[in-house]
């Protein structure tokens, strides 16, 4: 473990810690036996709860980001600033307009606003959600409106037979009950109800395998004119960092303008991880979306947030999705803030050239050097995936405390799991998607903290 400069926390901070760990609900079937007690900028300093060591502060760098969403680190003085001006501008709820909303909207999608060119303010408006869960429902609810006529109560003309929507497998779009038939894993869906597909206006979800593009190609052919929406992650996340073909992106985009089926893009992840704002992204320029939606990095790591990006034409039947922190002062303060300051200080072009180096790294340190845990790393920019073997996997919780106990901080993915078309198992992967202040010595300590816990873990379970 690395040292802190603290030897020893008072016996009543670690009871009332054990007592929270305790009392926090289980989201996991194993909990993590460490407490945090302090952070700033990538590293924080950590606690056990449990053994020898319990109570003696350790230093751990953050290779997760907070899930992927703290994009500045812990502690940052411009979310300091942030906080501090939206307190000033009160509460306001999204029935009124607020000057700290005006604001972020136009520097965003203004006449000179930074995103003018993927969504043109004729074209899209925006809401704001409580996370990327929410905002991927209401992207989901503002599909299915498109085919029913609020006026005459009815479907919308030339809709009655879009009934589909496509998903991918190993796809990840978060936890709702609307959002859950969307996983084609079984363990997060056996013993939920179901999308009533017999009902009047029931849909079903058809899961294709990701990045191929033949398949797809093959069922809008055979059912073009029954599907309603395709959603995609422009790269698949909780499978495990899965980077799509170049090209395939655009070439669905274009399939789904050419059959008038709805795009929606899942960025809540992606956002701001690849070197850019946005995945949806290629050579050309913007791969155009019907719907966007960000999350993760928007709230900075202070706020859990996201933004819903929609063309003009999609609504919501009168107050049917009214939300009680809909942009509210505090959240686009935070936003804005945020942004500006990754865009002053050249965060997204630094981070994707810190990404082709730390790609590099894995390869080259983790990957060659230690193939009885690890088999592959993928990824770009600060958004990059390590999986594991099959040997290694068994004993996850296990090989996850012992990388923290030697100084890295980070998460794993379940992976795609089983796909089809020939294409192989994904086994859990290592998720490493740092903050954008993220140095090459941060870079360095990393790799050289992940192979000391990767050596101690082999010894003492894989031998």
């Amino acid at each position: 473990m690395s040292k802190s400069t603290i030897d020893q926390i008072p016996n009543e901070q670690l009871h009332a810690l054990r007592f929270g760990h305790d009392m926090h609900f289980n989201h996991y079937g194993q909990k993590l036996p460490f407490a945090s007690i302090n952070a700033k900028g990538l590293t924080q300093q950590l606690v056990s709860l449990e053994g020898d060591h319990a109570g003696t502060p350790f230093e751990t760098i953050d290779a997760s980001g907070g899930y992927g969403s703290a994009c500045l680190g812990a502690g940052h003085e411009v979310m300091l600033e942030a906080m501090q001006d939206a307190y000033k501008a009160g509460y306001v709820t999204d029935e009124l307009g607020s000057i700290e909303r005006a604001q972020l909207l136009h520097e965003l999608f203004g006449s000179q606003g930074l995103w003018r060119d993927h969504f043109p303010a004729d074209q899209y408006h925006v809401s704001g959600r409580n996370s990327g869960s929410e905002g991927m429902e209401f992207a989901l609810k503002l599909a299915l409106e498109s085919r029913f006529d609020h006026r005459n109560l009815k479907y919308a003309t030339g809709k009655e037979k879009r009934n589909i929507i496509v998903a991918f497998e190993g796809a990840w779009h978060g936890w709702t009950s609307g959002l859950v038939p969307l996983l084609n894993r079984r363990h997060y869906r056996m013993g939920l109800p179901t999308i009533d597909v017999d009902d009047s206006y029931g849909v079903k979800v058809e899961h294709l395998p990701f990045g191929d593009e033949e398949r797809i190609r093959q069922y809008f052919t055979e059912k073009g004119e029954q599907i309603l929406a395709v959603v995609i992650e422009p790269i698949q996340g909780d499978a495990g960092i899965i980077m799509p073909p170049t090209s395939y992106l655009r070439k669905v985009s274009n399939m789904c303008r050419d059959n008038q089926v709805l795009l929606i893009a899942d960025e809540v992840l992606t956002f701001a991880k690849t070197g850019q704002f946005f995945a949806m992204t290629d050579e050309q320029g913007p791969i155009p979306t019907d719907i966007t939606v960000i999350g993760k990095s928007l709230g900075m790591g202070v706020i859990s947030t996201s933004m819903v990006i929609a063309r003009r034409q999609l609504s919501i039947r009168s107050t049917g999705a009214v939300a009680t922190s809909d942009l509210r002062p505090i959240t686009c303060s935070i936003m804005r803030k945020g942004i500006r300051y990754i865009v002053e200080k050249n965060l997204l072009e630094q981070s994707l050239q810190l990404g082709k180096y730390l790609q590099t790294l894995l390869k080259e340190e983790i990957i060659r050097t230690l193939p009885d845990i690890y088999q592959e790393a993928r990824g770009c920019g600060v958004m990059h995936g390590v999986e594991l073997t099959e040997q290694a996997a068994s004993q996850l919780m296990a090989f996850r405390k012992t990388i923290i106990e030697h100084g890295v901080y980070t998460e794993f993915m379940a992976g795609a799991g089983r796909r089809s078309n020939g294409r192989r198992y994904i086994f859990p992967t290592m998720r490493i998607a740092p903050a954008l202040i993220i140095s090459k010595p941060q870079i360095e300590q990393i790799i050289e903290n992940i192979q000391r816990g990767s050596k101690a873990f082999q010894e003492r379970y894989l031998t």
